[in-house]
This record gives structure tokens, C-alpha cells and sequence, in this order.
């Protein structure tokens, strides 16, 4: 066993572990060197003695140790943390890239080059502060993605393993019997003809298209019907689709080509309920058709960005409830989450499609562009279109996206330079370097500091994003001016992001059901 993980308090650890504080799960990891077993901090296991005890804060980082995964509490089975995503340092970047599947991508190789270092310096760097080195932590992932894959669905094992993204079966079984210290055919799995756990059926659609029902993990509560008014005010005609029975059906871009996410909101429990039940986490009911089954995994990181599953809300509330002014809203909406763009160079180019225009205009707009711009290489999904291509729209002259989409001229060009430099390599997604983003969106004719904050927000990731000029955040606020309004904010660091989410969705409770308002962002 390696010794403990220098960042982490021991003392302030162990009593989180002797207190079963579900509030530490997630971020701290317990290794128990007596057994080689680690734990959630809330296992309801008896407490091991201090010196038999060892912290990590990744799951990764107790596998590189030696340590296997519990099987009474399941520390495989949490919901991530964002805990990562409120950094812009080179290792919070990496977990970004590996959360969203670069190392199967491209490779650790790959992962250096984009983040401009050796492979040496960032295995070092990783290790220094996880536990865990950027292949142990893509193994790590895998390995929980497979589990959860073979315990709600009927997969067969060779296709769980394809679909988790591991390159062989024999890498497969090997990195399960690290992770669990059981080969894959001995992980209990639902019965013939029975429901899966909090699931309905899954398995293949077909041989061309496969599908998958699952449950995607998220701490309690979850507003769902928070997230599926986002998701219905602002769904594109050809992107989205909602149904009359309270589901909603999304086209995902993967490796490849289009994947469709449908969710099922009517089966997830109102806040409410969640509070009575006083369960810890809850499953949210998705459907994946895929082009191929390999896709499984990005699809479902993007639909976990799009519905913030990795939040918590109690240490978001801890955060800002310190603030009169938050603390009623908080209390009001305590499952709120702060979603993500799906796609983001979508959304940066349907940002400069929504500036000054209301949230029905900016619809249509964006499904002009999505109608005209589809990807031609992505597969075809009947109902609906791949993401817009930047590559097409740059090549467009501004005159001919004024006809095409009903633009302005001034409105044309921006939306055209934005395309260009993103089809130049301009990153806007969550591992993105967000200073040198922000530098060169600002950089660019028609894009300023609100249209700039709101694409960090929801495209990189940013919790602490924060459009001060906002309108509707500074009539809130009493606020005349941005700075005056990034001055009242500060205390909110770095979950800026989140109080903004909550004070619109205030200011669009109140004025319900009245029409659209002109740059409303959510």
C-alpha cells in the first residue's frame, strides 16, 4: 500500500468516516490496509482503527494503491463530483478530458499534446494530487461504467466490455478483477425477463443501431422538472424533440455520428417526494439509441453534462446560502442544477444566434442553422440532425447567411468568424484552457463579455461563470452596473454560476407566463 495522499486532512477524514458523512462521498476515498478494501466515507461497515485507515480523493487512486471497491456501500457507484471543474490548472483540464473519454480517444499520448506537456509531466503531476496517473483514472472509469452496464442490462459480457470502452476482452476481465477482485461473469447480474435495477429493458435494438436503458446516478434532490422546462424552452426543431407524455428526446453527438437521449421525466420523483424519501442518490431514466455500441460512454458523459448530474447540491447550498439574498432561493429550489451545452460549439454558435433576440426567435434561428448546416458525415437519424458544422458555415460568404438564416449583416459576420475559428481548432468544451477561451471569444467583433460568460458557463463548464451585465442578475441585485454587480457576487465564489441559475429562475417564476424576455440565458 502507498502512503497517504498529502492534500487530504487525516483528521478532518476520519471523522467524516467516523460520522458516516454522505457529504464527503464522492470526494473522499477510505482504504482500509487491514482488508484492501476502500470505502465511502458513509459506509455503514464498522470504523476501522486510524492506523489502519489511508485517504485518497479519487476512487483511481485507491486501485493504484492496492485497494478494492467495497462491496456493502458500492464507492463505485456515486455520481462524479464537479469539484474538478471549479479549477483551470493543468490537472483539473486532464480530469476533464479523461471524464469525457480522451484517453480512449487519443491515447495518454494524445492527452499530453493537447494539454502541451510530456506524458511524463502530467503522469507526474496527476499522481501528485489524485493518487493516480490519467491511464489508471480512464481504467478506473471504465471499469464503473462496465459494472454499471452489466448490472441494468442484458448485454452480453463481450459487448459490456466494447461498450465501456475497453480495447479487449482480456483488458476487460483484468481490469475488473483489479477494480472488484471479481471476474466480470461473477458480477450479479438481473435475472432473464426481470426489470433491471431501476430500469427498464436494455440490450441491442438492433444490429444496426443498438439501444440501452439505464438509470444515470445523481445526488438528491434533482429538480427534474426544473431541467425539463431548460430543456423544453430552449429544444431546436431537427435537435429536439418533446413529447406530449412528458418525455423529451435529444440528438447526441458521438464518435460515431448522432446518438438520440431520451428521458423519461415522469418516472423521476418531485423534489418533495425526494426529501421524504430522504434517499442520498436517485436514478434518472434515459434511453440510448447509438450508431454504434463503442458510443455508449460519450453519450452518456454528454448527457450527464447536459443535466449537471455530477452536482451536489448540499455543497452548493453550504456554499451559497451564506447570502441572505440566496438562502430563500435555495431553500425554495434545492434540487436546482446548472445545465451544460451538449454540444459546444452548437451552443456557441446559437449564443450569437440568441443575442437580443427572445428564446422563440433564437429556436428558430437555431434550427434554421441546424437545418442547413448538418454535418454531412454523421449517420442519419430519422427525426433528427447532427450537430451544425463550422467548418460549412465559415465557408459561407456573411451576405449568403444573412439570405439563408434571416440575420443581420453584422450579426452574419460574427456568427461567421465564430465558425471559422472554431473550425480552425478554437476549444470552447470543458477541458478547454477557459483563460486563453474567454481572451479570444472577447477577441472577436459582436461577442462580448455577456455572450462570452454565458459560453463559459454552459460550454466549458465554468461554475463561476458569471455575465454580470446581465440584465435580469443585476435587477436582482439592485445592481446599476456589471461591476456593481460582479462586487455583490463575489462572496459566491466559485459557484457564481449556480446563484445566476437560481436568481433566473426566480425572475422567470415571477413573470410566468408571461412572454419571452429579450437575452434570457438559461
Amino acid at each position: 500500500m502507498t502512503g497517504q495522499i498529502p492534500t487530504l486532512d487525516f483528521d478532518a477524514c476520519y471523522r467524516a468516516a467516523s460520522g458516516r458523512d454522505a457529504r464527503w462521498d464522492g470526494r473522499v476515498y477510505l482504504g482500509v490496509t487491514s482488508t484492501g478494501i476502500y470505502c465511502r466515507p458513509s459506509c455503514p461497515a464498522r470504523k476501522p482503527r486510524p492506523e489502519n485507515c489511508r485517504f485518497f480523493p479519487s476512487a483511481a487512486a485507491c486501485v493504484a494503491a492496492g485497494f478494492r471497491a467495497c462491496k456493502r456501500c458500492r464507492p463505485d457507484a456515486l455520481p462524479g463530483t464537479r469539484d474538478w471543474d471549479v479549477r483551470g490548472d493543468l490537472v483539473a483540464r486532464a480530469v476533464r478530458r479523461i471524464r469525457d473519454g480522451a484517453v480512449d480517444a487519443v491515447g495518454v499520448a494524445g492527452l499530453a499534446a493537447e494539454l502541451a506537456v510530456s506524458e511524463r509531466h502530467l503522469r507526474r503531476m496527476m499522481i501528485e494530487e489524485i493518487g493516480a496517473g490519467p491511464l489508471q483514472l480512464a481504467r478506473t472509469r471504465r471499469a464503473h461504467a462496465a459494472r454499471a452496464l452489466i448490472e441494468q442490462t442484458d448485454l452480453p459480457l463481450i459487448d459490456v466490455a466494447f461498450a465501456a470502452g475497453f480495447g479487449s476482452v482480456r483488458q476487460f476481465g483484468d481490469t475488473m478483477r483489479e477494480e472488484f477482485g471479481i471476474a466480470p461473469s461473477s458480477v450479479p447480474r438481473r435475472r432473464a425477463g426481470a426489470a433491471a435495477p431501476d430500469s427498464d429493458a436494455g440490450g441491442p435494438a438492433s444490429d444496426e443501431r443498438p439501444a440501452l436503458a439505464l438509470r444515470l446516478r445523481t445526488r438528491a434532490p434533482f429538480d427534474a422538472a426544473a431541467i425539463r422546462t431548460h430543456l423544453e424552452a430552449h429544444a431546436v426543431a431537427g435537435r429536439d424533440v418533446v413529447e406530449t407524455g412528458g418525455a423529451t428526446a435529444h440528438a447526441v453527438d458521438v464518435p460515431g455520428g448522432t446518438a438520440v437521449a431520451r428521458l423519461d421525466w415522469p418516472e423521476v420523483p418531485s423534489v418533495a417526494a425526494q426529501l421524504r424519501g430522504g434517499a442520498s442518490t436517485l436514478g434518472i431514466p434515459l434511453t440510448l439509441t447509438l450508431p454504434r455500441l463503442s458510443d455508449a460512454m460519450p453519450a452518456i458523459q454528454v448527457v450527464r453534462r447536459l443535466l449537471d448530474l455530477d452536482a451536489d447540491p448540499v455543497q452548493v447550498g453550504d456554499a451559497l446560502a451564506v447570502d441572505p439574498l440566496l438562502a430563500g432561493l435555495l431553500s425554495r429550489r434545492p434540487g436546482l442544477r446548472l445545465p451544460a451545452a451538449r454540444q459546444p460549439g452548437e451552443f456557441a454558435l446559437g449564443t450569437v444566434l440568441g443575442q437580443q433576440v427572445s428564446i422563440a426567435a433564437a429556436r428558430t434561428l437555431q434550427a434554421r442553422l441546424a437545418a442547413a448546416f448538418a454535418s454531412p458525415a454523421a449517420p442519419a437519424v430519422p427525426g433528427f440532425l447532427a450537430a451544425p458544422d463550422p467548418g460549412l458555415v465559415a465557408a459561407c460568404g456573411a451576405d449568403e447567411l444573412r439570405e439563408r438564416l434571416g440575420l443581420t449583416r453584422a450579426r452574419a459576420e460574427t456568427l461567421r468568424s465564430l465558425a471559422a475559428a472554431l473550425d480552425s481548432g478554437l476549444d470552447l468544451g470543458p477541458g478547454a484552457e477557459r483563460a486563453r477561451a474567454r481572451a479570444e471569444l472577447l477577441a472577436m467583433r459582436g461577442i462580448g463579455p455577456w455572450s462570452t460568460e454565458i459560453i463559459a458557463l454552459r460550454a466549458l463548464g465554468d461554475p463561476d461563470a458569471y455575465p454580470a451585465g446581465d440584465l435580469i442578475l443585476r435587477r436582482a441585485l439592485g445592481a446599476g452596473t456589471a461591476r456593481e454587480a460582479e462586487r455583490l457576487a463575489e462572496t459566491w465564489r466559485p459557484f457564481r454560476g449556480y446563484a445566476a441559475q437560481h436568481l433566473w429562475a426566480d425572475f422567470l417564476e415571477a413573470v410566468a407566463p408571461g412572454p419571452a424576455r429579450r437575452k434570457e440565458p438559461t
